[in-house]
């Protein structure tokens, strides 16, 4: 599957925006999608997953209650709403596709990613 993220802009603390994943194959409904993200001198980390059917969701600490992941599998697109963004989260945010059968915040576990969009949250 062939991903590309978009949405990511400057946006004030306590604020929103939400990012769409596009995915092109015939893999998509059956993969569980994820979002990642890296800031400036810091490695990857693991922010939310998804199930196939959408019907559960997992997300790391730091953004649970605040993120929520969805997907639209007849427009083969993920998506993550982020609310009530605070300046630590600013970051280049990567989807990604896993073929595991389980959750994981593994990177290396994601076989597929897109490009990553920009997040700049000001304080």
């Amino acid at each position: 599957v062939q991903l590309q993220a978009s949405g990511g802009g400057w946006v004030q603390a306590g604020g929103s925006l939400r990012l769409s994943c596009a995915a092109s194959g015939r893999t998509f409904s059956s993969q569980i999608m994820g979002w990642f993200r890296q800031a400036p001198e810091k490695e990857r980390e693991f922010v939310a997953a998804i199930g196939w059917s959408g019907g559960s969701a997992y997300y790391a600490e730091p953004v649970r209650g605040r993120f929520t992941i969805s997907r639209d599998n007849a427009k083969n697109t993920v998506y993550l709403q982020m609310n009530s963004l605070k300046p630590e989260d600013t970051a280049v945010y990567y989807c990604a596709a896993t073929d595991r059968r389980y959750y994981t915040v593994k990177s290396g576990d994601f076989g597929s990613w897109g490009q990553g969009t920009l997040v700049t949250v000001s304080s």
